[in-house]
């Protein structure tokens, strides 16, 4: 009996001393990745400093309002509901039945031609393809099977309703931040050598050009900033969120952002990731209305309000900002929150409706001519 006590105990000591040499050596394999990118250095470093949104003393951006991540009640003050909506034990829908339908019509072969007006391709979860002023820009890019540096982890629902080959001429890259579900190595490499201007929250550019994207390529802008091109004056604008590709690591070392781009007629806010704030209200004042605005609208949770807006939240941001019509984004691509998957479109319907709010929910891949709006389908119905 005491041998084989002996032998189990040295048994679970070998298990355990594998899975602690496993777990550090996955970390310190992926602490090399070409995954994470790199850090700011140089001169692009030395401008970071000298930014009113960098704390030199924690090195590190911070944001206007609420640093802090999560939020809400503590576990004990509501564990009913903290039990029931947490990843392990959770009983709802966070993912689709099936395959979610998509509108495979082929792009107007002259969709770049915007004819004075707004067009846009939603491709799920946070990337869309947008035409304004004969310019296409193509924000928050992600075409790879996985939103993570491990190709096990937050995969896609379905395949991109549009392949990289087959996607309209792109002029613009518009990034709002470093998270894998917003930044993809692999589209950037797939887009790196196509002659495309990369617009990015400051010291992001440094994975960009580890990916391989000329620097010359590439503007960092700080929050309030603007830059012009090729007619349009794109600008920086503040959001309230976080960064970093390697967890708690050296994180928040680039810059989160939204952005607001102009044409001579139109304007697109684009808000990336962020939790309500009043930096909405902010942007309208100094901007006024936006014809267009992409609000993120899904894969919230109480603990983390500070920095995803909730469903409701983003339709008082529309209104603060004086958006003209809000299309939801930040959902129906992957699981990184444990509500149902179709619950944000629901939420912001509901609300949109107390406060008169215009809203379209588009199908993946349908193409949206902003002056000849189609009819609002709840699409998702179908699939429950």
């Amino acid at each position: 009996m005491y041998r084989r006590r002996k032998k189990k105990a040295k048994n679970v000591r070998r298990v355990t001393f594998i899975l602690i040499v496993g777990i550090f050596g996955v970390f310190f394999n992926l602490s090399g990745c070409e995954q994470f990118g790199a850090l700011p250095s140089g001169g692009s470093y030395l401008r970071i400093q000298q930014s009113e949104n960098y704390n030199l003393a924690e090195d590190k951006f911070v944001n206007l309002e609420q640093n802090s991540v999560l939020s809400g009640p503590g576990f004990w003050d509501s564990p009913k509901e903290n039990w029931n909506n947490n990843f392990f034990f959770n009983s709802n829908q966070t993912r689709p039945n099936g395959l979610m339908p998509e509108s495979r019509s082929p792009l107007p072969y002259d969709f770049h031609k915007s004819e004075g007006n707004i067009k846009f391709v939603w491709l799920g979860h946070s990337t869309i393809l947008v035409s304004i002023d004969d310019k296409v820009i193509l924000f928050d890019p992600v075409f790879s099977n996985t939103a993570s540096p491990v190709s096990l982890a937050v995969k896609r629902f379905q395949p991109p309703v549009i392949d990289l080959k087959s996607m309209p001429a792109v002029d613009i890259v518009v990034v709002s931040h470093d998270h894998y579900d917003h930044l993809d190595m692999e589209t950037i490499k797939y887009l790196r050598n196509k002659g495309i201007n990369f617009v990015v929250p400051l010291g992001l550019g440094a994975h960009l050009v580890r990916w391989g994207v000329s620097a010359e390529k590439i503007t960092e802008l700080d929050w309030w900033d603007e830059t012009q091109i090729d007619g349009l004056n794109l600008i920086c604008t503040p959001s309230q969120h976080f960064s970093g590709r390697r967890g708690p690591y050296k994180e928040k070392r680039s810059l989160w952002a939204s952005w607001l781009i102009q044409s001579s007629d139109h304007s697109v806010y684009f808000s990336g990731d962020s939790g309500y704030a009043d930096h909405y209200r902010q942007i309208g004042k100094r901007y006024g209305s936006v014809d267009l605005v992409f609000m993120d609208s899904g894969q919230y949770n109480i603990r983390w309000q500070y920095v995803h807006n909730m469903p409701e939240e983003a339709v008082q941001a529309t209104l603060d900002m004086n958006g003209q019509l809000l299309v939801p984004i930040h959902w129906g691509m992957f699981t990184l929150s444990m509500h149902d998957w179709f619950e944000p479109p629901v939420r912001i319907l509901a609300e949109a409706a107390k406060k008169n709010v215009n809203v379209l929910t588009p199908l993946l891949g349908q193409y949206v001519d902003v002056s000849k709006l189609p009819p609002n389908e709840k699409w998702w119905e179908r699939l429950n």
